[in-house]
């Protein structure tokens, strides 16, 4: 399994507009970055990811899971980009801020961090595990 890390303006679709969606999930439309479109190329069915709420709020709200591979979006003719579904898995318990991952030493090199314009990032296992830490996740799900 691999883990990611998937970020949405709350006022364009927030974690609750996104938990509304049930089971069924929901398309992640409109990347249109090479490497955001990669990463969910490589994607694979059950892999986790966080959902991270960019503008307003920077922080961690919950969980989602990949549940359809990556497929031509919807929310364009342009057959270069392509999306996953995700589905709501559950809320973080104590969201995690973006100034408490900065501030945390063991996520200095987090995608989060580096690459901080990148809409879908990879996340590493460690990372994973001690930002659901953070939130009040333990053991990690």
């Amino acid at each position: 399994m691999a883990y990611w890390l998937f970020k949405s303006e709350p006022d364009a679709w927030s974690w609750d507009q996104q938990k509304a969606k049930g089971k069924a999930g929901e398309e992640w439309t409109g990347v249109r970055n090479y490497q955001a479109r990669n990463n969910m190329r490589a994607m694979q069915i059950g892999d986790l990811g966080f959902y991270y709420h960019s503008n307003e709020g920077l922080e961690v709200v919950g969980i989602v899971e990949v549940c359809k591979l990556a497929h031509p979006d919807s929310s364009t003719d342009d057959p270069r980009w392509e999306c996953v579904d995700i589905r709501a898995v559950r809320d973080m318990p104590k969201p995690v801020t973006l100034k408490d991952v900065k501030a945390n030493p063991k996520l200095a090199d987090m995608a989060l961090v580096t690459s901080m314009r990148l809409s879908v990032q990879p996340v590493k296992p460690e990372e994973w595990e001690e930002v659901c830490r953070m939130g009040g996740l333990v053991p990690a799900p």
